[in-house]
């Protein structure tokens, strides 16, 4: 499964990035303009022609790509026109934040859907259940970038618990107590926006689970219901669970991506905005393979780790 998942992986991620490139040239922001940003004014025609022959702007999508692949295969990632940097410099600097935002908010979203889903699903119809699953619903139907700034002006601003934004506090260098201070607020809010699907599929598992045959034979052996919630339900429920956190991968790039440009969030994910709307070719394509990657390894390795849990599972299907 696994050498089949990675043969795939790269042909895909080679037409991922072919769309990128053009889909970037159907813009109608013009990548110079990005490039000059505010100084655009002051080129004359004549330097803007020959800024754009330098930078290899008059060349069609297609060249472009294949001229951006010919490079990569080389281990050459170009010039970042938005930053202007080399991409491995952008890449260096800002992936460990991203990581460390990516991990501990998907970490947050795991424990925490884990906790409601179970309790809710073990307790279905009662109390719990219904008040777990409509405030589920209810975040489910509030946009990520509305909670960032909710959360924003409730917990910082009003309250003064967390930083607002940044990776540390003004004028400061980056120490750990600063970082991990900055840090808090954006990884909840990151985990808490992935929740609703996670906490609602693991409740509707659980649940189904508790009318199969297997657990209707326990409670009739008399079996005690914590043994049978954690011997009989709950190890039913974890593949699933695995299989969706790996579906829901996408959805926790995009959360990282709103809030890590809400939060000023040194990472991967505001520099992706950053060279969408400064059309920054070479920059913009290593980072949408990147995510790719990222998306096809999770669900390769929530798979994997089905597959070990579940002998039942075929690994070749």
């Amino acid at each position: 499964m696994i050498v089949r998942r990675l043969a795939v992986a790269v042909p895909l991620a080679g037409l991922v990035s072919l769309a990128v490139f053009a889909l970037a040239a159907a813009s109608p922001f013009d990548p110079l303009d990005g490039y000059l940003g505010a100084h655009g004014d002051g080129f004359t025609e004549v330097q803007r022609a020959a800024l754009r022959e330098r930078l290899g702007l008059q060349r069609n999508w297609f060249e472009a790509w294949w001229s951006w692949i010919g490079d990569l295969v080389h281990g050459r990632l170009g010039e970042s026109r938005s930053f202007r940097q080399p991409v491995t410099q952008v890449l260096a600097e800002r992936l460990p934040w991203s990581l460390l935002l990516g991990v501990l908010g998907g970490v947050v979203a795991l424990v925490l859907a884990a906790i409601l889903g179970a309790w809710a699903g073990l307790r279905r119809g009662g109390f719990v259940d219904r008040t777990i699953s409509a405030a589920a619903v209810v975040l489910q139907a509030v946009p990520p970038f509305v909670l960032a700034l909710g959360a924003v002006l409730l917990f910082a601003l009003t309250l003064r618990w967390f930083p607002a934004a940044g990776l540390t506090d003004p004028g400061g260098g980056v120490t750990a107590g600063s970082t991990a201070r900055h840090l808090v607020l954006p990884a909840l809010l990151l985990g808490v926006t992935q929740l609703p699907w996670l906490v609602l599929g693991l409740r509707e598992t659980v649940a189904r689970t508790l009318d199969s045959d297997a657990v209707k034979g326990a409670r009739a052996r008399g079996l005690p219901w914590r043994v049978i919630a954690f011997r009989h339900v709950l190890p039913v429920a974890v593949v699933p669970f695995l299989a969706l956190c790996g579906a829901r991968l996408p959805e926790l790039v995009v959360g990282a991506t709103v809030v890590e440009t809400i939060f000023s969030w040194p990472g991967l994910g505001s520099a992706t905005v950053e060279a969408a709307r400064s059309v920054d070719f070479p920059l913009l394509a290593i980072l949408t393979v990147l995510i790719t990657a990222l998306v096809l390894l999770g669900n390769l390795a929530a798979d994997a780790a089905a597959v070990l849990i579940d002998p039942r599972i075929d690994a070749d299907g």
